[in-house]
């Protein structure tokens, strides 16, 4: 029998830090977080009142992959302790069990750094109306979704909850966190998705984009933090539904955001209940998107 979706958790034993919008993070000790991804799901940065079961599942379980994937190229956050070694209570540990991770506390970075391979999203719009990417020139007469000429990097600020990430030039990126970590970010951002996306496309899987973020840990190396390559950081397409031109379809909550449009809701909290369609669609796209990755 499938477990119960996990809107939020509580963990007595551990003091809570926080919650986002997806995710609750407690306090391990000075050294390490606990971090559940739970199975909300927000739309338009409002956190919707139904949960999507699975998902937290699904989150945790690609970043885990992804970040062993990676770990020749970049150290990440994930330490060597285990749910297991800082729940005690077995009927809490068994909840969240498949939804969290102890990781290193370290102090995010004051970019996102997002990578972009396709013209959609706000790069789409961007470009049409300036002709660039965040600063970026690019070719005239590109179409949405085509695959962009080179692999950009294209950073976005960290805004405060419930505010909204702005997308920003490199030199932005340099006045915030510095040249040399600037360059690095953006370097190590690109290696990661250019390796991804290879290994993406060989499972029907384009990567449109993603988005990363980094910390620097106690020996000055840059360090993958938070999730990695999943379908809430990155736009997973079908490669055999692909074609340019058009909005693609999407391993993601984009059939999600389309339907909360179609009902006319003003994008404010609080929003409108999901239909159990909806909230069977979207599970499924993200289990799909799991399954092809990590067959």
């Amino acid at each position: 029998m499938p477990k119960p979706a996990l809107f939020e958790t509580e963990i007595p034993e551990l003091e809570l830090l926080g919650r986002g919008k997806v995710r609750d993070i407690y306090a391990v000790d000075d050294h390490h977080l606990l971090i559940v991804a739970t199975d909300r799901i927000s739309a338009f940065d409002v956190v919707l009142p139904d949960p999507i079961p699975g998902k937290g599942a699904v989150l945790t379980g690609l970043s885990h992959f992804w970040f062993s994937r990676i770990s020749s190229i970049v150290r990440h956050h994930l330490a060597q302790i285990t749910p297991s070694d800082v729940i005690q209570d077995a009927d809490i540990l068994e909840r969240v069990r498949d939804q969290a991770m102890v990781v290193r506390r370290l102090k995010p970075l004051a970019i996102e750094a997002i990578v972009r391979g396709y013209l959609i999203g706000s790069g789409w719009k961007d470009y049409q109306r300036t002709g660039q990417v965040c600063g970026i020139d690019l070719p005239s007469g590109l179409q949405q979704a085509q695959q962009l000429p080179e692999v950009i990097f294209t950073p976005s600020t960290k805004a405060d909850a419930g505010a909204h990430d702005e997308n920003i030039d490199f030199a932005t990126a340099v006045d915030l966190i510095g040249e040399r970590a600037a360059s690095k970010v953006r370097d190590t951002s690109i290696r990661i998705y250019r390796e991804a996306a290879e290994f993406a496309a060989e499972r029907g899987i384009i990567i449109a984009d993603t988005k990363f973020e980094f910390a620097f840990d106690d020996d000055g190396e840059l360090t993958l933090i938070d999730e990695v390559l999943t379908p809430d950081s990155s736009r997973f397409w079908p490669a055999d539904e692909y074609a340019v031109g058009t909005s693609p379809p999407s391993f993601d909550k984009q059939y999600l955001r389309d339907w909360l449009e179609a009902k006319g809701w003003n994008k404010k909290a609080p929003a409108p209940s999901l239909d159990a369609e909806v909230i069977e669609r979207t599970a499924g796209k993200y289990k799909e998107a799991f399954d092809r990755l990590t067959a």
